[in-house]
């Protein structure tokens, strides 16, 4: 888990050139050998955590044209071939302009108008299998680690993904050992 202190948080309000600079900052402070963080976390005017905005959050401001598609996660999810995709592509004209033309509006967008609105969540003392199961289940790359009521943290799936793969490979070592035995 990455305690809420060592994560990006901003304002719902604040722009997206302001979430990427927290971000920026975020990895400067991050310890040798830990996975990059790859979103922000938004609180709403409470400083509750009401959202989260990622790579493909921050990707799909570029292209404001999306939003007439209605919920593109779904579309995403229903296997929608190259071909339609092409087409779509074709017909709303994404992605036309040059790099610097979508960005420069892009980066005074809110962060509310790109992030998710976070629902998940996981107590801190829940096992690894449980955490495992809920971010397959929901199908999401990180969990709000709650004490209580509290957020404290953020649970990644590169971090769980690190532990899955240091066990599998301190069982083939002890198998092997065994072997040798």
């Amino acid at each position: 888990m990455v305690p809420l202190h060592e994560y990006a948080v901003v304002s719902q309000d604040a722009t997206i050139l302001e979430a990427i600079t927290a971000l920026d900052d975020a990895q400067k402070r991050l310890p040798p050998g830990r996975h990059k963080h790859r979103a922000v976390l938004a609180t709403n005017d409470k400083g509750e955590i009401v959202g989260k905005a990622g790579h493909l959050s921050f990707l799909r401001a570029l292209e404001p044209k999306y939003n007439e598609l209605g919920d593109v996660d779904a579309l995403s999810k229903v296997g929608l071939s190259a071909d339609f995709i092409s087409s779509m592509m074709d017909h709303y004209r994404f992605f036309r302009d040059t790099l610097t033309d979508l960005c420069r509006p892009a980066s005074n967008m809110k962060v509310r108008d790109i992030m998710r609105p976070v629902t998940e969540s996981i107590e801190e003392d829940a096992s690894l299998c449980e955490a495992i199961h809920r971010m397959v289940m929901w199908q999401t790359l990180s969990i709000l680690v709650t004490r209580g009521k509290e957020i404290v943290g953020l649970l990644r799936v590169s971090d769980i993904f690190q532990e899955v793969t240091e066990s599998i490979k301190g069982l083939a070592e002890s198998t092997s050992h065994d072997r040798q035995e």
